[in-house]
């Protein structure tokens, strides 16, 4: 492809794992592959791979910002990511409280909700 798509697969397998981006591919279609082109390139070609600030850092604005978008079907596959950024549950729950202050406490009421769902299961799976 191109270099900026290449460095965003990278990007992308390390955040969110080989597992989750093998899925993802196998179920592309010929519709939305160019939204996953845009994505990878755009996100996690640009975005993710930037070295400004550490992927802890990155996935905790990430989190609350989907956390405060009410993006909810986001928010628990960057729960889990936090596995591979290095963001800790106090990390997610003090960007969560953020959420509460400057977006609302439905928003943030609801993400802690679906935060807890996903530690514990990852808690079960080991």
């Amino acid at each position: 492809m191109n270099p900026r798509f290449d460095q965003g697969m990278t990007t992308r397998r390390r955040v969110l794992g080989d597992a989750h981006v093998n899925r993802a591919e196998a179920a592309k279609t010929a519709f939305d592959e160019p939204f996953q082109t845009l994505i990878t390139e755009a996100a996690w070609g640009s975005v993710w791979s930037r070295d400004t600030i550490s992927p802890r850092e990155r996935s905790m604005l990430t989190i609350a910002l989907l956390a405060g978008l009410g993006n909810d079907h986001e928010l628990a596959m960057h729960i889990r990511a936090t596995a591979n950024t290095g963001a800790s549950q106090d990390d997610v729950l003090e960007s969560l409280l953020h959420v509460a202050i400057y977006a609302g406490v439905p928003r943030a009421n609801h993400a802690i909700k679906i935060a807890k769902e996903t530690f514990a299961e990852m808690e079960s799976k080991g």
